[in-house]
């Protein structure tokens, strides 16, 4: 029986993750301009409300390759308060994920433009299992139990943060989902289990000169049992407009990145991540692209650009 190899290596990652303890949280090559998703700290700390959207299209030419589409909105609703919401819809094979997240932090000014922000998210997480004949036809329905049937699943999940920042530069420390959950269980055996995800952000804005910044950055992402994942990101931003780079993923990937600021209001992004695991022998890179949108309280704040 011939089977695909982008196939097989799409039922080894379900069957990995399932079977595992932990199962890691989607990647995001520009997390920099994603970060409400990942540290609910971060919302509402500018005076303006920022909306935005990310879609990312993982191991380009692999069947049933992950697929994340995320959602977010954010704002401060009183001196040093900001709430927001947040959206998470991720899918790999016959596994669908759907996150919605409510968010609410406090920022504590702590003076010569140092402040540091504490923040809270609360939300559900619902996963749906289709069948593993779903993936491929010519696989048998009921290889493993996990797939045999239809399942679904949806559990509340709580988490926190911290981001210190000032105008040129920043660190986060966040937890998004505090709680262990068990999302399918048969056979009193557990799979898909969902365990603490860390995530430690940094960033740095160099002023070159008044047209050039230089503004390297990074994502350390942490979880039971899974390896840690180290992105390191530089960009270079030119005339507070035009802004590209280059970013490397620990042992998987190299990546290039482009966002122009259209209006003050709208900025627009794409990153291109060319693969350097074992996986590359099926696939050629991945895909993501993001669009921003900042709602303006008060007319000087728009003249001053958001670099983090």
């Amino acid at each position: 029986m011939k089977i695909n190899k982008s196939i097989v290596a799409v039922v080894c990652i379900l069957l990995g993750s399932l079977k595992g303890f932990a199962q890691q949280d989607p990647h995001y090559t520009q997390y920099m301009y994603n970060q409400s998703i990942l540290n609910p700290a971060y919302a509402g700390i500018n005076e303006y409300m920022s909306t935005g959207v990310l879609y990312r299209s993982q191991w380009l030419g692999m069947n049933d390759a992950p697929k994340t589409a995320t959602a977010f909105v954010h704002t401060p609703v009183a001196k040093n308060l900001g709430v927001g919401l947040s959206f998470i819809n991720d899918n790999i094979g016959p596994v669908s994920e759907n996150n919605v997240y409510a968010d609410v932090s406090y920022t504590i000014r702590l003076g010569q433009g140092h402040s540091l922000a504490l923040g809270v998210k609360g939300g559900v997480t619902m996963q749906n299992i289709g069948l593993f004949s779903d993936i491929n036809s010519t696989l048998p329905e009921k290889s493993d139990i996990v797939f045999a049937e239809d399942s679904s699943a949806t559990n509340f999940n709580v988490g926190a943060g911290l981001f210190y920042f000032t105008n040129k530069y920043y660190v986060g420390f966040s937890m998004p989902n505090f709680l262990q959950n068990t999302f399918v269980e048969k056979n009193n055996r557990k799979f898909g289990t969902d365990v603490a995800h860390m995530f430690l952000t940094g960033g740095y804005v160099f002023d070159l000169n008044r047209e050039w910044k230089l503004k390297p950055s990074t994502m350390l992402k942490m979880a039971v049992e899974s390896p840690v994942s180290a992105d390191l990101s530089v960009n270079a931003l030119y005339d507070e407009k035009l802004e590209f780079g280059v970013s490397y993923r620990l042992q998987d990937s190299f990546g290039a990145m482009v966002n122009y600021r259209v209006t003050p209001k709208l900025r627009v992004g794409y990153a291109y991540d060319y693969v350097t695991s074992a996986l590359n022998y099926s696939t050629s890179g991945s895909h993501e692209v993001f669009i921003l949108f900042d709602i303006f309280y008060k007319k000087k704040v728009s003249s001053s650009p958001r670099f983090f």
